[in-house]
């Protein structure tokens, strides 16, 4: 099965073709064996990722500190068909005509009514997607929350426009639940060159799924797919969010989770390094939740301290260039403690075997090890997902529609017009 989806809930036009089936079992996939009793068992789909589009607007939205959702949702109108001609060329679906296939004023009509909120992106259909013939996919998916809703409408609103006039089922999917199941997907060969990843054939249930991104903190139980119930989640700030203001205090820019991570891991304590200590904020309150605001104060005292030093005159502990990777570190410490400490105690609660990870703080190099490392000493299974897929994606929103399909009957919206952009979605 071929499926093609769509994925702009931020700052990321991405689109993906994947190629699904099945694995042989013995009959018990899903959570449904033959005589229907739950099994614990989970056997991972054999999948092919046949094109991975993402146009990235890191730069245009760095200089205002941190995304603007009009802005990006512009960009998107005009990035989108472009993405999507080289999401089929690369799938090698892509066939263009040598001249525009004919339309029905009914088809024309419609088009409009579809995108009449993106007029850079109906401009630029209108003039495209009569020379695109109809490609071999099944099914075309498409997220529709949690994320910035002016930006996800873009990507909705085209959706409908491609299920309508290629006549294939549309299916709406969660973001996050995309995020969980990124650990499903293959790894690139690169990648398993650096880091060792999970690659048995099946799993077990229950699961916990840690989510960690810029605007989540989520732990995640899940005795069987597609029935997910939140145990734990940030009070406050979400994790890379915590990451991004900390980056912003210290000046590093954005995004500030990447640079803050480099500045961590490559920091060399030495004799006469700034001896730093920050707090571990619901290390042991006893519940799943978490609460990074307290963190992300305390690092802000600890620069003010610096400056007033510095300020003042005193030689010692200025906010040099040393003092900020110090920073860096041990606030890069503090944060993968909590995460680590909670999953950990989440597994051990609900007597989970499996740990997922998920989001685009699960490709921070130091959480992976941490996480690899606990999940060991307490016999659980971790399944990472590859780097190149941490971070918003299409294959992921493929992956999610597909285990969807085997799981529900009839996943597909049977009216498009009702579908809308949910901005705060959540898992359920």
């Amino acid at each position: 099965m071929r499926i093609l989806a769509i994925e702009t809930s931020c700052d990321e036009t991405a689109i993906s073709i994947i190629y699904a089936k099945r694995t042989p079992s013995s009959g018990r996939e899903n959570g449904k064996s033959a005589s229907h009793k739950p099994s614990i068992k989970y056997r991972r789909p054999q999948v092919k990722i046949l094109s991975n589009i993402v146009s990235s607007q890191i730069k245009l939205h760095a200089k205002w500190g941190g995304v603007v959702p009009n802005l990006a949702r512009r960009e998107h109108e005009k990035n989108l068909i472009p993405v999507l001609k080289k999401a089929l060329k690369e799938a090698k679906i892509l066939d263009i005509s040598s001249r525009d296939s004919p339309w029905t004023g009914f088809q024309g009509v419609t088009l409009r009514k579809i995108l009449e909120r993106e007029p850079e992106l109906l401009r630029r259909s209108l003039k495209e997607f009569p020379k695109i013939k109809t490609p071999k996919v099944d099914a075309i998916a498409v997220t529709y929350g949690p994320g910035l809703e002016p930006a996800l409408w873009a990507g909705i609103n085209f959706a409908k426009a491609l299920a309508y006039l290629w006549n294939k089922p549309l299916i709406p999917i969660n973001h996050m639940e995309g995020h969980i199941l990124s650990a499903l997907l293959p790894q690139n060969r690169e990648s398993t060159k650096h880091e060792a990843r999970s690659t048995k054939k099946s799993f077990q249930f229950p699961v916990i799924s840690l989510l960690v991104s810029g605007g989540h903190t989520e732990l995640v139980l899940i005795k069987k797919w597609l029935d997910y119930k939140i145990i734990g989640e940030t009070r406050d700030d979400a994790v890379g969010e915590a990451f991004d203001k900390v980056a912003r205090m210290l000046n590093l820019g954005y995004p500030g989770g990447p640079k803050i991570s480099h500045l961590a891991e490559n920091y060399k304590p030495t004799a006469i390094s700034y001896k730093l200590s920050l707090p571990r904020p619901m290390i042991n309150s006893g519940d799943l939740d978490f609460s990074f605001s307290g963190l992300k104060t305390a690092v802000l005292y600890k620069i003010k301290e610096l400056k007033e030093a510095k300020d003042s005159g005193a030689k010692d502990h200025k906010l040099n260039k040393t003092t900020i990777s110090s920073i860096c570190h041990e606030f890069q410490e503090a944060v993968v403690d909590v995460l680590v400490s909670k999953t950990i105690n989440a597994a051990k609660k609900y007597k989970a075997k499996t740990i997922i990870i998920g989001g685009g703080v699960a490709s921070n190099t130091r959480l992976r090890e941490r996480l690899k490392e606990s999940s060991a000493e307490n016999s659980v299974d971790l399944i990472l997902p590859p780097k190149e897929l941490s971070t918003d994606n299409a294959v992921m929103i493929a992956m999610a529609a597909y285990l969807r399909i085997i799981g529900v009957k009839n996943p597909a919206i049977k009216d498009i017009s009702k579908l809308k952009a949910n901005g705060n979605l959540r898992l359920r």
